[in-house]
């Protein structure tokens, strides 16, 4: 984790750190002995994923199937979702879409749950 640029000195033994939004929950002001020297090491460097770019350099994934199925309840209406994995990315970053959506662009996608009922 880190490194993080130090943004002041808080008295004599503690630095306020600039995090990053997703440690937001942390309180940012360290005292020296939290504090270590990064040292560089290539084992720390990740590669990046390969990504298939369009001639405008836009990356658009498709999707590879479909995982869940849900409903989102408002107060007058119900709103049918599926859980989407998406080309070159892990489960982890399934996403939430609107099913009509997703069937309208994707009338061949394959819908998991369809295949363990129709077995």
């Amino acid at each position: 984790m880190g490194p993080f640029q130090i943004l002041k000195r808080v008295g004599s033994i503690a630095y306020q750190l600039a995090l990053p939004p997703q440690l937001s929950n942390l309180h940012d002001v360290f005292h020296v002995s939290q504090l270590r020297i990064y040292v560089s090491d290539n084992s720390h460097v990740i590669a990046p994923k390969s990504v298939q770019l369009k001639d405008n350099l836009i990356f658009k994934p498709r999707p590879t199937r479909i995982i869940d199925r849900s409903t989102k309840t408002l107060r007058n209406k119900v709103i049918p979702l599926v859980k989407v994995i998406w080309e070159g990315l892990s489960l982890e970053e399934a996403t939430s879409e609107l099913e009509e959506e997703v069937l309208r662009q994707y009338p061949n996608l394959v819908n998991i749950s369809d295949l363990l009922h129709n077995s």
